[in-house]
């Protein structure tokens, strides 16, 4: 996912997880998404990138913002 687009396509169940990717250097958010638990990566694209793991409720907050940043810019 880029830039907080998530997928139709996901199965949200017991075993699915939000997070955040940032980029450590630049203090950066590289991107959000879900996924289940067994088939999320274990190793990030670069040393400097961290994920936090975030609650569901945390993560529509996150995603709520979003689209009204871009609902924002779009008018």
């Amino acid at each position: 996912m880029i830039n907080g687009v998530i997928s139709v396509d996901k199965i949200e169940d017991k075993e699915i997880r939000y997070y955040i990717d940032l980029d450590m250097a630049s203090h950066k958010i590289m991107g959000w998404d879900c996924g289940q638990r067994a088939q999320l990566k274990q190793t990030l694209e670069s040393e400097f990138t961290s994920r936090i793991f975030v609650s569901k409720g945390q993560f529509n907050k996150l995603i709520k913002s979003h689209d009204a940043v871009v609902k924002s810019n779009n008018k």
